[in-house]
């Protein structure tokens, strides 16, 4: 092989390989900026049913919330932070932290709904929902807020249970913020019978309970909790049992009931 052949090669080698190290550098700058504009949400799957998400970054206080703590019609638990749905006599209890915003939270809703639905209709199950605004904080924005207000004052009329799983239903993108604009929340609250009155949507526009939203917030960061959703039953959190699923949650809630 002549010189000028080896050295062609060689050359070509050499741009093979700087190409290369071009290809990962912007490669490593790509991973850089997703997981910097990104929440970090971890779907921990138990039978591939059970989610978690695992959302590091901490939350916000809104600045433009202020005002009086103003707690939600029959919310109770320590500081009034929760919001009962069910039988007060109910021998389990199901505690979720949840975020409007949060997908985690939705895939959850999704596949334990129909059960919970059932068990808290039947008076087995009691479940305590406390409400927290991660995604504001790691993604900007007051839609976890403002959603959370807007259910506080569904509670008010008494139409939580409905409104909570319309916003789910209608949960848009994690990246997306509709849920700070009120006529979107309000648009969605045709959807559960009776609650388009008058004073939802006064309750919807004055923010009447973004303090108290602000108060669970800080309770939430506060609690050691990892993410969102957070779920015990009867005061173990469900997802350090990796078989958990929506059939086993009830056996588990018939037991205590027969119990």
């Amino acid at each position: 092989m002549s010189e000028k052949n080896r050295e062609g090669k060689r050359t070509a080698r050499e741009r093979l390989a700087e190409e290369r190290e071009k290809q990962k550098s912007a490669e490593k700058r790509r991973r850089v900026l997703v997981v910097g504009a990104s929440v970090v949400c971890v779907l921990g799957l138990a039978a591939a049913i059970g989610v978690v998400a695992a959302n590091a970054g901490k939350d916000k206080d809104s600045k433009d919330a202020s005002g009086p703590v103003v707690a939600p019609s029959g919310a109770n638990g320590q500081d009034s932070l929760a919001i009962p749905v069910g039988k007060e006599g109910a021998k389990s209890t199901l505690v979720v932290w949840e975020d409007f915003r949060c997908p985690a939270c939705d895939a959850f809703e999704t596949a334990y709904r129909p059960v919970i639905h059932e068990l808290t209709g039947s008076g087995k199950l009691k479940v305590e929902y406390h409400l927290a605004t991660i995604i504001d904080g790691n993604m900007g924005g007051t839609g976890s807020r403002n959603a959370a207000n807007a259910a506080a004052c569904a509670q008010d009329a008494g139409k939580f249970p409905g409104y909570h799983d319309v916003l789910y239903e209608n949960q848009p993108v994690e990246t997306s913020d509709d849920y700070s604009k009120n006529e979107k929340l309000l648009e969605l609250a045709k959807k559960v019978d009776g609650l388009d009155t008058p004073a939802f949507r006064a309750c919807v526009e004055k923010g009447t309970h973004n303090s108290w939203v602000d108060k669970s917030a800080a309770a939430f960061r506060s609690g050691g909790f990892s993410g969102t959703p957070t779920v015990l039953f009867n005061g173990k959190n469900i997802y350090q049992d990796r078989t958990m699923t929506p059939a086993k949650l009830k056996q588990q809630v018939e037991a205590a009931d027969k119990g």
